[in-house]
């Protein structure tokens, strides 16, 4: 099989490319300080903006339909458009009131919730955290503890949540918490918009080991909200929470972000031959690295072929987020053997190669075998749906 996209898939790529050419200044992420937050507030600003302009153009929320703020664009032209804002480095990251509120809110939302939120999000002006995540439930989403109990006028919440992502940064929670303990796991759990300025709710940080704060823990003491904040019908947001999760995407970015890299890693290889004139293992470990990269950006292009044909690609998306998380990993390790010791010294270091950007690549790939299901449970999903192995 040839795979080609249309010649109108890529005009798009064209035009995205030439938006990307003129609203992002050359180099514009080395100049911020890499010590502190995984944005800072200058870069939070910056990305403000950009976003508000992604916004103006309705490509932040493009594959809505027209009435709530989007292009109603296919799945390729959402595809292609990851994939340039990824390579290219854009701020845009994952946005979980695009990604996940915005599309359930249409399908469970009353008229009401619709009219109040859709605009703000496709607007980029409110931003929204997803509450899934607890100490004792994270892959195993459905043995969640965090309580919702009805009274009177008022939902009161009660428990915790863990790596949250930008909780300290949203203006709004997507919360799942349990309305029926009584009832079998999968079926006592409701879903809710949740104010974060709401008295009772404490975030605190979760600093990663490349000293970089992106994820949070967040704690509820008898938070109270407005009895209509719940989405959908009550006990049945396990299933919601399932089709939400259907709307993440083909894992394009990583790859995209990982063929960046790795152009960046080949260039500096070409301009300092000492680091491998004289080792052919680290010059071949760059050559299957660019292999890898091919390959697994043709799984992703499967996943979006497949929601193109109007298929759903179970087992095909949890290759290609496996096969992606995984390849950054081994990436970041070619990197560190390209460099050695340099590949250790921190961004501020005088004698640094590539602006420290390999040390902080290095520690941040860890997490992406962990977040957004582990490469065990990816496995599991492989074997089970995709091989048709029995459950272990």
């Amino acid at each position: 099989m040839e795979f080609r996209f249309t010649a109108e898939e890529e005009a798009f790529r064209a035009e995205v490319r030439e938006f990307l050419k003129e609203e992002l200044p050359p180099g514009w992420q080395d100049q911020f300080d890499s010590d502190t937050e995984l944005l800072t507030e200058q870069q939070s600003e910056f990305g403000r903006q950009f976003n508000k302009k992604l916004a103006q153009r309705r490509w932040l929320t493009l594959p809505w339909p027209v009435e709530y703020g989007g292009l109603k664009a296919s799945i390729m032209q959402q595809m292609i458009y990851n994939e340039e804002m990824a390579y290219n480095g854009a701020p845009t990251g994952l946005n979980m009131g695009v990604a996940w509120v915005g599309p359930s809110l249409m399908i469970y939302g009353t008229d009401e919730q619709k009219k109040r939120f859709l605009p703000a999000i496709a607007n980029h002006e409110e931003i929204w955290c997803t509450l899934y995540s607890e100490p004792g439930a994270g892959s195993d989403l459905a043995s969640l503890q965090t309580r919702a109990v009805r009274d009177g006028d008022e939902w009161v919440i009660s428990g915790q949540k863990i790596w949250t992502s930008g909780a300290h940064r949203s203006d709004w929670g997507w919360l799942a918490a349990r309305t029926d303990p009584e009832a079998p796991k999968h079926k006592g759990i409701s879903m809710f918009i949740l104010p974060m300025n709401t008295p009772g709710i404490t975030v605190r940080p979760l600093v990663n080991m490349a000293s970089m704060r992106g994820f949070n823990e967040v704690f509820f003491e008898d938070v109270r909200i407005p009895a209509n904040y719940i989405v959908g019908q009550e006990n049945n947001g396990w299933y919601q929470l399932a089709v939400a999760l259907d709307f993440e995407r083909s894992s394009v970015a990583g790859v995209a972000r990982a063929r960046r890299w790795w152009e960046d890693l080949m260039t500096f290889a070409r301009e300092h031959r000492p680091f491998v004139e004289t080792r052919p293992e680290v010059r071949h470990r760059l050559a299957e690295i660019g292999l890898e990269i091919e390959a697994g950006q043709n799984l992703c292009y499967r996943v979006a072929s497949l929601q193109q044909a109007g298929k759903i690609p179970n087992y095909e998306a949890s290759i290609a987020k496996l096969y992606s998380s995984e390849l950054g990993q081994r990436l970041a390790r070619s990197g560190m053997e390209l460099l050695g010791l340099y590949g250790q010294l921190h961004p501020r270091s005088k004698y640094v190669h590539l602006r420290g950007r390999i040390e902080r690549y290095y520690q941040l790939g860890v997490a992406e075998t962990i977040g957004g299901g582990t490469s065990e449970i990816m496995r599991n999903i492989i074997a089970i749906r995709g091989l048709g192995l029995p459950r272990g």
